[in-house]
């Protein structure tokens, strides 16, 4: 067989690395190439969970193995490269649980870079300030319209919680919306003078002529005076995507992933964004660290000198 452990091998004895090596090419009966390159992702992977305490493959957790990824990410390895290593550990930890040396595989549910391309785009600050300046004032549904935009980014809203907003879920004097999110958890998420502001004129100048006894408590209500449906909010938001002149694709998850990547951006904790966000796992919410990594990214190479 190709290849040797690198000199710190003897502290990576607990990873079984020669016996997965030793599956690979009998059991598997790859290539040359593929065992280097296993071989050496594997190592890296053991390397990095030795740094992280974990002194055999039983330590690993599920959080640890999406934290490598986030890793070879942060690296600056190609997608290409981090499906590799993901395929990789992903045979290693088959081989483990077939051996019997592990109980349970702790990369059943990895994510790859497929996933994380697949993300909408962000928009940027000043997008964000077109957008919520572009309902006109002679409108006839300009409050109830600049309400809703300035909800949706300010609180990161998902597109199902704020069509379903009640009157009573916005807090004036606390500067809160109260928001019931996926299977009915409720959540407190602060929100700012401009959005406070654009709620109380659209409650006071627009809603109660809406109201015709249909409206159900429910925030925001349509011309017909019913509560807003998912694709009336798609269509009044595309509808000032394009009097914005903002040439992305927007989605209401749009304006919940620029919430979540300008708060990211400015220094936020991310537990305290995954609170407002409402994720159960704060690795969901991980993924906007990436967006707001590839945002530094692209402001290092376009301002650094040697970028």
């Amino acid at each position: 067989m190709s290849g040797e452990l690198s000199p710190a091998s003897d502290a990576l004895r607990g990873f079984l690395i020669e016996q997965f090596r030793d599956f690979i090419n009998l059991e598997r009966g790859v290539s040359a190439l593929t065992d280097e390159a296993y071989s050496r992702d594997i190592v890296r992977f053991a390397q990095y969970c030795r740094t992280r305490s974990a002194v055999g493959p039983t330590d690993v957790t599920a959080k640890l193995v999406r934290e490598y990824v986030y890793h070879l990410k942060d690296l600056g390895l190609a997608p290409s490269s981090i499906r590799r290593n993901v395929s990789a550990v992903r045979t290693y930890f088959k081989f483990l649980v077939g051996e019997g040396h592990v109980v349970r595989d702790p990369s059943d549910r990895l994510e790859t870079p497929k996933r994380w391309r697949t993300l909408p785009d962000v928009l940027s600050v000043d997008e964000v300030e077109r957008l919520l300046a572009a309902p006109a004032i002679d409108e006839p549904m300009v409050f109830r319209d600049r309400a809703m935009l300035e909800l949706a980014y300010g609180a990161g809203l998902r597109v199902s919680e704020w069509i379903t907003l009640g009157v009573r879920d916005v807090l004036f004097d606390d500067m809160l919306v109260r928001v019931f999110g996926k299977g009915s958890k409720e959540r407190l998420v602060p929100i700012g003078r401009k959005a406070i502001g654009a709620v109380a004129l659209y409650l006071r100048e627009l809603r109660p002529r809406l109201e015709r006894g249909e409206g159900k408590g429910v925030l925001f209500l349509n011309a017909r005076g019913d509560p807003m449906t998912r694709m009336g909010a798609w269509k009044i938001l595309r509808r000032h995507v394009t009097t914005a002149g903002l040439a992305k694709r927007v989605t209401p998850h749009t304006l919940r992933h620029s919430f979540a990547t300008h708060l990211l951006e400015n220094g936020a904790d991310l537990r305290a964004v995954q609170e407002m966000l409402g994720h159960a796992d704060i690795s969901t919410t991980q993924i906007y660290t990436h967006v707001d990594r590839e945002y530094l990214r692209t402001v290092h190479r376009k301002f650094h000198p040697r970028g």
